[in-house]
């Protein structure tokens, strides 16, 4: 089982999949235009969900971070005037700090991701979309910033004026992504923002085409004209998308064979029944692991 996943909505998804299948049995092709240099250190912050998830180590309240870290060296950093994008725990730090150092050392990100999901025990083949540095990059009225800056640092206020791949130009598919998805008949695409979540991977060069013959299953994050967490709609407003499970499906046109959109989303069922892909209705708000799992039984249901 293949998953193409960003840091919230997907994991969860995620939690649901692995009370039905082995882990060692799924991948996750995780976004990493997300991740940034932190104190001297690489933060993959979608990564590290996945990876802290199929560990037992996810701060499930949070959905990021390690449960019941401490914040001890980001609290003295702060004290000595050294401010910090992000909020980064002890335990957490640490993972940034052994990855950073096999790339340092000369191990690509895939490499280091594979080491430090082994060293944690979690049993899921992670793989992140590209070794490549891409950066999803947003264009605000307040000037163009990284998108941790915009979401994290200014808590996503700015008005958005466009999206950008940064980087994008030289990425290419790894072997150990173009062997994991040739070996699977299914991918599921998980509810991620679709802009900078599910959008950098499909935008990694030759990735669309590699997927495009396997049988593909996505779960829309939009309910109505909502998205159900996170800056997706601000974002797809931008990038000339309707904030509507239509304009999601229409984003991944020419991949997608079964849409899933939540069963209180009826514009969502009428609109997207009238597109080339097949629609299915669920609960996907998933607010508990009983939720995840049968909103994961509804996917598994609709593979070949």
């Amino acid at each position: 089982m293949l998953v193409l996943s960003g840091g919230t909505g997907t994991p969860k998804l995620l939690g649901g999949l692995r009370q039905l299948v082995p882990d060692e049995d799924i991948t996750v092709v995780v976004n990493t235009a997300e991740d940034l240099w932190v104190s001297g250190n690489l933060v993959c912050p979608d990564i590290d969900t996945v990876t802290y998830l199929f560990a037992g180590l996810l701060d499930m309240d949070k959905w990021w971070g390690v449960a019941h870290d401490t914040y001890r060296t980001h609290e003295a950093l702060a004290s000595a005037g050294q401010s910090e994008v992000l909020r980064l725990g002890d335990k957490d730090r640490a993972t940034h700090i052994l990855r950073s150092e096999c790339i340092r050392q000369g191990a690509s990100l895939t490499e280091a991701v594979g080491r430090t999901a082994r060293m944690l025990g979690a049993g899921a083949n992670i793989l992140p979309m590209c070794d490549e540095s891409v950066s999803s990059m947003i264009s605000t009225d307040s000037g163009t910033m990284h998108f941790q800056d915009f979401w994290v640092g200014q808590r996503g206020r700015p008005e958005v004026l466009g999206v950008e791949y940064q980087g994008m130009e030289n990425s290419r598919i790894t072997d150990a992504v173009r062997k994991a998805v040739e070996q699977e008949d299914n991918i599921i695409i998980g509810p991620s923002n679709p802009i900078t979540s599910i959008g950098p991977i499909l935008a990694v060069n030759g990735m669309r085409k590699l997927i495009q013959s396997k049988h593909v299953v996505a779960v829309s994050p939009i309910i109505g004209c909502e998205p159900v967490s996170g800056p997706a709609g601000k974002l797809m407003r931008a990038c000339g998308c309707e904030v509507l499970s239509r304009g999601v499906a229409r984003f991944y046109e020419g991949l997608v064979d079964v849409f899933v959109v939540d069963e209180r989303d009826g514009l969502g069922l009428r609109d997207v029944e009238g597109m080339d892909v097949a629609v299915v209705s669920a609960d996907t708000i998933m607010t508990s692991a009983e939720k995840s799992k049968a909103l994961a039984k509804v996917v598994i249901g609709q593979l070949v």
